[in-house]
């Protein structure tokens, strides 16, 4: 499921990045820590890896 706006494009790619290891937890806020707790590695991948070309900056609900 690719991600629906850049602002959740971002937030993917921070929880990812805590998933693996490569930045503390306790840097996340917001959307990328429940991200972080809610999904798992290869569903974030799948939202991280999204083109921005075309994505709004924010959308409502997200």
């Amino acid at each position: 499921m690719p991600a629906k706006s850049k602002a959740q494009q971002r937030a993917a790619g921070a929880a990812l990045s805590a998933k693996r290891g490569e930045t503390p937890v306790s840097d996340l806020q917001g959307a990328s820590r429940d991200m972080y707790d809610s999904m798992s590695e290869d569903q974030l991948e799948d939202f991280a890896s999204t083109g921005l070309d075309g994505l709004p900056n924010k959308v409502e609900g997200d």
